[in-house]
């Protein structure tokens, strides 16, 4: 079984996509450079191979598999679906449409990598790696949004008993202050009483 995470690399020869033995040339050099894992300059003879054949899709699909193994994943997929969507050979379109899968589910973006299987499917039915890496993304997907099901229950539960809690407290709190603002205005009320009593006897009266 293929893990999903793992590229699928179509290396190969230009017999069937192009009539230009120095475009052959050129990209039987850059797989070899491949071959070496000398990624770098496999992609500058991929590219002269596109600049001198643009139509060239397995110039394409090969630069985009060099990019991968670079570590360009952004631009290896963006390659990738654009070979997907320009190639008119279905067994090409379906490679490009994995691979472009296989760097999505890599960026744990599920959503679009199970697009991405499925059209791979849509142009090899028979395809079993895309079928298998098509279920394990589905899987991953599934307890992802259970997993985030559940945080999103527990934060909401511990928001209610926040809530709870508080609207247990208020009332006490508000009971708290109201006795003591009573027992304030009580001891004002006596203070003033009081002086009232002092001086009531020494102030003048008007005539």
């Amino acid at each position: 079984m293929r893990n999903y995470l793992t590229i699928l690399f179509l290396l190969t020869s230009l017999y069937s996509f192009s009539q230009s033995k120095a475009v052959e040339k050129i990209i039987q050099e850059g797989n070899e450079y491949y071959r070496q894992q000398q990624f770098a300059k496999a992609t500058e003879q991929y590219n002269k191979a596109v600049e001198a054949e643009p139509s060239n899709k397995t110039a394409q699909f090969n630069q985009a598999n060099a990019l991968y193994k670079q570590d360009k994943k952004v631009q290896a997929a963006e390659l990738f679906a654009q070979v997907a969507k320009d190639a008119t050979d279905k067994e090409v379109r379906s490679k490009a449409f994995y691979n472009k899968g296989v760097i999505l589910s890599q960026q744990k973006n599920l959503e679009e990598s199970i697009e991405a299987y499925k059209d791979a499917l849509r142009n090899n039915p028979a395809d079993r790696e895309a079928r298998e890496n098509l279920q394990k993304a589905l899987l991953e997907l599934k307890k992802k949004n259970a997993e985030k099901k559940k945080d999103d229950q527990q934060k909401k539960k511990k928001e209610e008993q926040k809530k709870q809690h508080q609207s247990k407290m208020s009332p006490k709190e508000a009971h708290q202050r109201l006795k003591l603002l009573q027992q304030k205005e009580k001891e004002v009320q006596q203070r003033v009483q009081k002086e009232k009593i002092k001086t009531g006897g020494s102030q003048a009266k008007d005539w």
